[in-house]
């Protein structure tokens, strides 16, 4: 996309930028620090380790800035890779944190001017403010000033810390560096964290990748090469620094404060190096400070404006200046934050929430890449690739985990601040604005409904015999009986199952009985004897007493139907009739008949188990009903019926209220429609606002659906967000309703589930399944699939 940008920084100069951005408080104030925690030299290690921790973030954001060479980056990388949500909390949290970062650059200083000018101390509000403008006016001129300003400034650095480390060696004292990288001091691990922060400049290079030239070479050279160079230098530096520096006597004298902050550098340089060499590295510790401060001010400014371009923020903060070519609303805003800062925060409190959140951002910059890689991103071909993949993502992103933990809870009460008035932000402003969705979470719905169609596909090769019991109660009505037996008979017929027809009749506790619950087989009642469940097409149903498939029976009774025949037209070209399911009748007299349909489906190892849905039980708060106790309890699949009747079934419409659909619930839809000759109509919906890659890949998943069915079937793909009117208008028009069930818990018998409500609104016959082995699913698994398929 043109922006008007120019490509002014060179491999110099985007080092530099990085280099600055890292060379700062880390190495002029943390140290002491960072020693006082790990209660040694062992703080030498602690620098290596977090700096090796540190490159595969590094690695992965060098691959997508070479992909995207746009200014923004991590936001940029995390958001097309994992979505807008989590681009927006990493856009604005970078952007404050940033901010925060460059406020305390230049308030950090202040040890190191009281050290060689304590008159200063009381102007030093006055000089961090002012220095604040003097950066935003630079960044605002020229990126090509910033650049060769940060140039500069680390040029003088680095040769100032380069004199401080030949100087120092000759007077490095043994005992007091032994142990410097003994990995078994105690608080290593803590003192790594706290350190971790000195790093977190390395991947601000591709937030101004938009104006680095040849970006898919000049990028990962500066990004690696900086981290790999202030690595090396940190390890010097704190190397020499403990090794003439008693820091314990330092403490004790007051030159330290007791947490060990305090101007260390100026004290190693005054005890090795003299006037000169002092002076050269309290104007090195400024100056690193000050290219902080530059650094992060011109990084930050960079996030306003990619995330407008984006959306995600107002257009304002991405227009370029005609005459400067800066975005000069995103740098000025981001210069007044920092000025704000300066004044009013406690701006060390705010760089400790900095630290938790930098880390949060690493691994989500390593998450970011693995999305990429297996997402679907068309054109993502990067110039440069991270080696290892995906094992030094993962490693990057436990070992940011593990460090996270060890930062204390008020940094990360700060990072999940942060990240909650991110997510506010997003869904007041930013949803209403976008349609766009991450890579990551397209491949993740693939992945679901690839799955989900393997499942489907391995149930409907199975070939395995079904057999049904179809359980009634005294209080269920003959007609309602009649569909229960109808279905059974289809779900039985293709595989050559049986159905057993159990009454369930419920007794009074007794006492003193041997059981209190008995069973007996029952010849064919007299509803069964006379029913006629189509009289459209002519055929017998073999119903048998006391019989399975290949045993003798006692007595047959003929029934008028399609569902055991099939059709007419398959009778009259087979060699011989079909065979129908075997129908059982039994009475079990028990005092609990929910446990009673559970033991019995369990004994007889029955595949489905069709019941009558109680509606009186939905709103149940303090008692479990048999529909309840049944759905949790069942060793098999489960098909509550709400029936409506329906006779003479041409459309069959079968809904997911989210997700994808269970295998089971379709091959109940199949098995009916065959045996009936309807057609299936596959409904599902999706978000008003959905993207449109959302929709593609719902249809390519129910394209895959209807060449597993055995039926003709349609597809509907609805886009409302009131997801139950919309099946419902278009479920009405069907004959017969399939769907799910779900178990109701708290807060479905207040509000309701989705599938109940859809029942409940519709006037056709609905049958709602639950897969066998499927009691619920869990509240994190329900709101991915809510989000993955709406």
């Amino acid at each position: 996309m043109p922006t008007g940008l120019k490509r002014d920084l060179g491999l110099l100069s985007t080092m530099a930028i990085a280099i600055g951005a890292m060379v700062g408080s880390g190495i002029f104030i943390l140290p002491g620090v960072a020693y006082v925690t790990v209660d040694g030299p062992a703080v030498v290690l602690a620098f290596l380790i977090a700096g090796l921790l540190v490159l595969p973030a590094a690695f992965s954001a060098s691959e997508m800035a070479t992909a995207m060479p746009e200014d923004g980056g991590s936001y940029v990388f995390v958001e097309r890779g994992m979505g807008p949500l989590l681009g927006t909390i990493a856009g604005v949290g970078n952007w404050f944190m940033l901010s925060f970062k460059g406020a305390l650059a230049l308030v950090g200083g202040v040890p190191y001017i009281v050290f060689i000018a304590p008159w200063l101390t009381e102007y030093i509000l006055v000089i961090a403010v002012a220095l604040a403008i003097l950066f935003t006016v630079i960044n605002i001129v020229s990126t090509k000033s910033a650049g060769t300003l940060q140039f500069v400034i680390v040029g003088v650095m680095l040769v100032a810390l380069a004199w401080f480390i030949v100087g120092g060696l000759p007077d490095l004292s043994p005992e007091r560096t032994a142990g410097a990288f003994n990995y078994g001091s105690g608080g290593l691990i803590a003192a790594t964290a706290l350190v971790f922060i000195s790093y977190a400049g390395v991947i601000k290079i591709a937030a101004v990748a938009e104006e680095v030239k040849d970006p898919g070479k000049t990028i990962p050279r500066a990004m690696i090469g900086s981290l790999l160079l202030t690595t090396a230098l940190y390890v010097a530096v704190v190397y020499v620094s403990i090794g003439v520096v008693d820091i314990d006597a330092a403490i004790a004298a007051g030159d330290l404060q007791p947490d060990g902050e305090g101007a260390i550098m100026a004290l190693a340089a005054d005890a090795t190096l003299g006037t000169a060499g002092t002076v050269s590295v309290v104007l090195a510790a400024l100056l690193a400070l000050a290219s902080t401060a530059n650094a992060g001010l011109l990084s930050a400014s960079r996030f306003p404006f990619a995330m407008a371009r984006d959306g995600l923020a107002p257009g304002a903060f991405e227009r370029v200046s005609e005459r400067y070519n800066t975005p000069v609303l995103a740098v000025s805003v981001s210069g007044a934050i920092i000025v704000l800062l300066v004044v009013f925060v406690p701006i060390d409190q705010v760089a400790k929430f900095g630290s938790a959140f930098q880390i949060i951002v690493f691994i989500l910059v390593n998450l970011a890449l693995i999305g990429f890689r297996e997402g679907a991103i068309d054109n993502y071909s990067p110039p440069f690739t991270a080696p290892l993949y995906p094992w030094m993502q993962l490693f990057g992103m436990a070992s940011g985990f593990v460090v996270l933990t060890q930062l204390g809870t008020v940094p990360l009460a700060g990072a999940a601040l942060i990240t909650g008035v991110s997510i506010i932000y997003f869904y007041l402003y930013v949803r209403p604005r976008t349609d766009r969705e991450g890579a990551a979470r397209t491949e993740v719905r693939r992945n679901v409904g690839e799955a989900a169609l393997e499942r489907t596909r391995e149930l409907f090769a199975e070939g395995r015999r079904y057999d049904t019991l179809v359980a009634i109660t005294e209080q269920t009505p003959v007609e309602t009986r009649l569909d229960m037996l109808r279905i059974g008979l289809d779900l039985s017929a293709l595989r050559e199952g049986s159905v057993t027809v159990t009454n369930f009749k419920q007794v009074p506790p007794r006492v003193f009985t041997a059981s209190d619950t008995t069973s007996r087989h029952d010849e064919p009642p007299e509803w069964a004897r006379k029913a006629h469940l189509s009289p459209n097409v002519e055929g017998d149903t073999t119903v048998a007493n006391g019989g399975r498939q290949g045993e003798d029976t006692d007595e047959t009774v003929t029934l008028a139907g399609n569902d055991a025949a099939s059709t007419a037209e398959a009778v009259a070209t087979s060699p011989e009739p079909p065979r129908s399911p075997p129908v059982d009748f039994r009475t079990v007299t028990t005092e609990d008949v929910g446990p009673a349909i559970v033991e019995f489906a369990s004994f007889e190892d029955q595949s489905f188990i069709v019941l009558e849905r109680r509606v009186e039980e939905l709103h149940e708060l303090y008692s479990e009903g048999v529909n309840e106790h049944v759905l949790r309890n069942a060793p098999c699949g489960v098909l509550l019926v709400e029936d409506r009747g329906f006779d003479g079934v041409e459309e069959i419409a079968v809904a997911t209220e989210r997700g994808v659909y269970d295998p089971e619930k379709l091959l109940v839809a199949d098995a009916i429609a065959e045996e009936t000759g309807a057609t299936l109509t596959l409904l599902q919906t999706i978000p008003e606002d959905a993207p449109s890659g959302r929709e593609q890949v719902v249809q390519e998943y129910h394209d895959e659906l209807r060449r597993i069915l055995t039926v003709t079937a349609d597809s509907r793909i609805l886009r409302s967000d009131d997801r139950v009117a919309a099946l419902a208008r278009f479920a009405n028009a069907a004959d017969l309703l399939v769907t799910s069930t779900e178990r109701r818990g708290l807060s479905g018998a207040l509000f309701g589930r989705p599938g109940d409500r859809l029942v409940d609104v519709v006037d056709v016959t609905a049958v709602m399944v639950q897969p066998a082995g499927k009691r619920q699913e869990g509240l994190v698994q329900r709101l991915v699939l809510d989000r993955l398929f709406g």
